[in-house]
C-alpha cells in the first residue's frame, strides 16, 4: 500500500467518524454535552489542516478536511444556535 492510499484510508476513517455526531446533533438539536471551546479550536485547526493540505497538494488531506470542516461547522453552528 502506497503512502497516498494510507492517506486516503486515514482521511476516510477520521472524516466518517464525525458523521454520526453530526446526524445526531441535527436530529435532536441537543448540543448541551458538546464543548463550545473544543469545537471552536477544532474548527480553526481544521482550517489550518486544509491550508496545509492545499500547500502540499495532498488530495487526501484536502478532501477529508473539506468534508470534516463542513461537518464541524454544522455542529458548531447548531451549538451556537441551540446552546
Amino acid at each position: 500500500m502506497s503512502g497516498e492510499w494510507l492517506g486516503y484510508v486515514a482521511a476516510t476513517l477520521t472524516t466518517v467518524a464525525f458523521v454520526p455526531q453530526a446526524v445526531k446533533t441535527l436530529r435532536t438539536r441537543d448540543t448541551r454535552a458538546i464543548s463550545l471551546g473544543m469545537y471552536l479550536v477544532f474548527t480553526v485547526g481544521l482550517c489550518f489542516w486544509l491550508a496545509y493540505g492545499i500547500a502540499l497538494g495532498s488530495w487526501p488531506m484536502i478532501l477529508s478536511n473539506i468534508v470534516t470542516l463542513a461537518l464541524a461547522l454544522l455542529i458548531l453552528a447548531l451549538k451556537l444556535r441551540h446552546g
